[in-house]
């Protein structure tokens, strides 16, 4: 198992100098985050229909999802998504206590919670596909590292995207949640790359970002992409340096032209 040294740091930087002559390190590996990066569910008026086996008006799909919004607040489901992703176990209770925080909800909060880990209710965004095909095309070893309670290859599997991928690592496996170093960490050392070389990409500023507190980088998506949308995942293209290998390619094959 290769393991990696990180630097000590005090509260003003390395406590020991590198050498200033070095560029950062190439990036040789991309980790992704799950839901909200590489994929989202379909939308909650749908899901709520399906469950209902009913039509639902606008007007009480409205009041229904006002009340999984003031649900978020409500002091019962704030308390259950403590440590919500650290077992299979806490993840299932979180959710299914925010569903049945609505009242009509609360008989379907199971079906509802059974959506959330089937397959085919997910949808990867439209630059899913093409993003994790360039990387791998380019040789860049990718990983999830997802806060999650259940196994996700399934889910990738469903979808043909699986293949791209060579570790994977469930918080719920663990027994803790991102930013612990652990996960992103142990992500590393699959994949054999030093987290100086290895991006983290997800769409949760203090998770997702903190991977750089265990000397990975990291680019965080703004929320709030609507499912099968154009994530803008041609960013990680750029800072993975694909873009520029690629232009270097261009311009090696490209004729020179002289005059006589």
């Amino acid at each position: 198992m290769t393991h990696f040294q990180f630097p000590v740091c005090g509260p003003e930087g390395p406590l020991r100098a590198t050498p200033s002559d070095q560029g950062p390190s190439p990036v040789r590996a991309v980790l992704f985050d799950f839901g909200g990066t590489l994929f989202q569910i379909g939308t909650y008026a749908d899901r709520i229909r399906t469950v209902l086996r009913r039509t639902v008006e606008e007007r009480e799909m409205d009041r229904l999802l006002d009340g999984l919004e003031a649900g978020l607040t409500d002091p019962d489901v704030v308390e259950a998504q403590r440590g919500r992703d650290v077992s299979s176990r806490a993840h299932r209770h979180a959710f299914t206590t925010w569903y049945a925080s609505v009242p009509e909800l609360a008989p379907h909060a199971d079906a509802l919670y059974a959506q959330l880990r089937a397959p085919e209710h997910w949808v990867p965004y439209a630059d899913t596909g093409s993003t994790l095909a360039r990387l791998a095309d380019e040789g860049i070893a990718l990983g999830v590292v997802s806060d999650v309670g259940w196994d996700l290859r399934a889910t990738f599997a469903h979808h043909g995207l699986d293949q791209y991928f060579s570790t994977w690592v469930h918080s719920y496996a663990h027994d803790t949640e991102k930013p612990d170093p652990v996960l992103f960490g142990r992500a590393c050392r699959e994949l054999g790359v030093a987290p100086a070389q290895t991006l983290m990409v997800g769409d949760h500023p203090a998770k997702d970002g903190g991977a750089a507190g265990a000397g990975l980088r990291a680019y965080v998506l703004p929320a709030g992409a609507a499912p099968g949308a154009h994530r803008g995942l041609d960013a990680v293209l750029r800072l993975a340096g694909v873009d520029a290998r690629e232009d270097r390619r261009r311009s090696v094959n490209s004729p020179t032209w002289t005059t006589p």
